[in-house]
């Protein structure tokens, strides 16, 4: 046992001492060969110390010797949770079939409940703290700024916050005057901290899951918070939003730049943070939304998908697609307390080098990199893009049209509309007694706002314009006389639609 104790020492001890020592600059150098060094040295590790991928490969009749190549690895089976996770015991999907060279373990439900483990040490958290990095440090400039980060992700065992409790804790441990707070998912804590502490750092980051954090804004409002005292800078991870959104969210708090005062990061429970946007991301996303018919040709679909850029030697992504496709199902790589080789996260998605996607933008004559230099300079690193859609389980169907959450949500996102409901909302494709069928969107009114026939109208009118703008197949494929959705508004946290405390589903199949 003595000479494991040691390997962890030395583990641990080498991984802090590369993220301490190394500035964020080195740590994002471009991949001379796109991370496949890197992944291809990984694989040779994991096969040679984690006893149930070695079995894996067995059972799939593949030999280690085999991979040699880039063309190689693409040949090897890929794993998901029922065939891999779920078929061996924890310890034997961690290095050595100890889960002892884990120092600890979080919990995600997933979509069926059941809830997974995922075991995980600091050399894992110390990987995924450099996102946070370029997040604090080419965003908030936190590195000249003291920050009070304040967790609002649930606490306990589940993995969003006390993954990103360590990983903020880490960068003030790298010298960032970074000091962190976890009142979790408790909105009086929340306020509590930020109204007695707020004011003795020069700016506040909230860190949470998008609805929450803009409930947590809203409710601040009304109870009288000044947001714009504490220069309030936001993370978000969990889900995709729009730009309406991230104007709207950024206006109450009296954000002045957009693309540097918020980001979100794309994660997993899996392997933490596999992408993070930045301030250059931003800026192509939001000129992308502003160009429904440009985005379209850009990621092949009527929704805009979270954008983030990624460092491959550390996830490495491959997209699984059909032909000519410009999206398919993403795959990972990466290390982790269980490593992770091609692993299928069940995400709608593409991949986007960085040239590639600057070259796509001059042709539209936008020049992102430019129009980020007016109002600085950090956040432009040569890092590929990665796009992702979620789960193509919340897209319902009607009149032939793909009808996404993400359409209507920019319907709700309007100048007044917004003000009346949460913003939260399920839509589902609903028979009337003549068999007919028409698009019914059941809307959370915001706390003591009354429903009204002229709110449900002018809802219903905004919902209608947006997704005629944002979705060409809605606009064509849907005759007009059904066109305009029908609206039920209910009370925030009816217990039929609106649960509280439950992750909100946007689409209702019936």
């Amino acid at each position: 046992m003595g000479q494991l104790r040691d390997e962890q020492r030395q583990r641990a001890i080498s991984a802090l001492n590369g993220f301490l020592s190394t500035p964020l600059s080195d740590l994002l150098q471009p991949s001379t060969d796109r991370g496949v060094t890197s992944v291809l040295q990984l694989f040779q590790e994991i096969v040679t110390t984690v006893p149930a991928y070695q079995q894996f490969l067995a059972a799939n009749d593949r030999s280690i010797h085999d991979i040699q190549t880039l063309e190689d690895f693409q040949t090897l089976p890929l794993i998901t949770k029922e065939n891999y996770l779920r078929q061996y015991s924890l310890s034997q999907l961690c290095r050595h079939g100890q889960l002892e060279t884990c120092d600890l373990i979080a919990v995600s439900s997933g979509s069926t409940g059941k809830p997974t483990f995922w075991p995980r040490f600091i050399s894992d958290e110390l990987q995924i703290a450099t996102r946070f990095e370029q997040i604090f440090y080419d965003s908030f400039q936190a590195d000249q700024r003291r920050t009070l980060a304040v967790i609002c992700f649930t606490l306990g065992t589940w993995v969003g916050g006390m993954y990103t409790t360590a990983c903020c804790r880490h960068l003030a441990t790298k010298g960032y005057p970074i000091t962190v707070i976890t009142p979790g998912n408790q909105k009086p804590e929340i306020f509590r901290v930020i109204r007695e502490l707020g004011e003795q750092f020069e700016q506040v980051v909230l860190l949470g899951y998008p609805p929450f954090i803009k409930d947590v804004i809203d409710t601040g409002i009304a109870e009288g918070m000044e947001w714009q005292k504490y220069q309030v800078k936001l993370v978000f991870a969990g889900e995709v939003f729009s730009e309406e959104w991230r104007s709207l969210v950024g206006e109450r708090v009296g954000s002045t730049q957009l693309n540097y005062d918020s980001a979100s990061l794309y994660g997993t429970a899996d392997a933490g943070v596999l992408g993070n946007e930045t301030p250059l991301s931003i800026c192509i996303r939001r000129f992308l939304a502003e160009h429904p018919d440009i985005a379209k040709q850009l990621f092949g679909e009527s929704r805009l998908p979270t954008l983030v850029q990624y460092d491959p030697n550390s996830r490495f992504f491959e997209m699984e697609n059909e032909e000519d496709s410009t999206t398919g199902t993403l795959l990972f790589s990466g290390d982790n307390g269980i490593p992770l080789i091609r692993y299928y996260i069940a995400d709608q998605g593409g991949i986007i080098e960085f040239q590639q996607m600057l070259d796509f933008l001059k042709q539209w004559d936008f020049d992102p990199i430019s129009e980020l230099q007016k109002t600085g300079n950090r956040g432009i690193h040569q890092l590929p893009f990665v796009f992702v859609f979620g789960r193509s389980q919340f897209i319902i169907s009607y009149f032939g049209a793909n009808i996404y959450p993400e359409n209507v949500t920019v319907g709700l996102e309007q100048p007044l509309i917004k003000d009346w409901v949460t913003g939260k909302f399920v839509m589902s494709v609903i028979e009337d007694t003549d068999q007919n069928r028409f698009l019914s969107v059941v809307v959370e009114l915001a706390p003591g706002i009354a429903e009204t026939e002229e709110k449900k109208a002018a809802i219903a009118d905004s919902i209608l314009t947006q997704l005629k703008r944002l979705n060409s197949e809605f606009a064509n494929y849907v005759p007009p006389e059904y066109q305009t959705p029908k609206i039920t508004l209910k009370l925030t946290g009816d217990p039929e639609y609106f649960p509280l405390g439950v992750k909100h589903r946007y689409t209702r199949k019936n």
